[in-house]
């Protein structure tokens, strides 16, 4: 089993920033990326970035491109996600998930989510 926790979230203004923090435990080793995700009432979830396990490699969603930027510390088993002058637009549920299906770029073990609020 993967369980998976967010948090950092919170109430910021245009132009602030914070930073989220996903902590995966058990058998995290299954997943091939860990990725995070967001969803604003009424839409679907939105792919925002993500970092391979065993590699360094990052991928970042095009509105987030230059603001947002995901790292993990494996000593800590933890993946952040850095977001930089955050705008109204990014108020939506955040989201940590980890691929289990690279070459269709499936995601499971989803954690419960941390709220992220801009106000304009």
């Amino acid at each position: 089993q993967v369980n998976v926790v967010e948090s950092g979230g919170g109430l910021v203004q245009a132009g602030g920033h914070l930073r989220l923090s996903c902590a995966p435990s058990g058998r995290t080793f299954v997943s091939y990326a860990w990725g995070w995700f967001c969803q604003a009432p009424g839409n679907g979830r939105e792919f925002v970035a993500a970092i391979a396990r065993r590699e360094d490699t990052t991928y970042y969603g095009d509105s987030v491109k230059g603001r947002f930027t995901i790292s993990k510390d494996n000593a800590k088993s933890t993946i952040y996600l850095q977001m930089n002058d955050l705008k109204h637009e990014d108020t939506a549920v955040y989201y940590c998930a980890g691929e289990v299906n690279p070459i269709k770029k499936e995601y499971g073990y989803w954690g419960q989510g941390t709220q992220v609020t801009v106000t304009s």
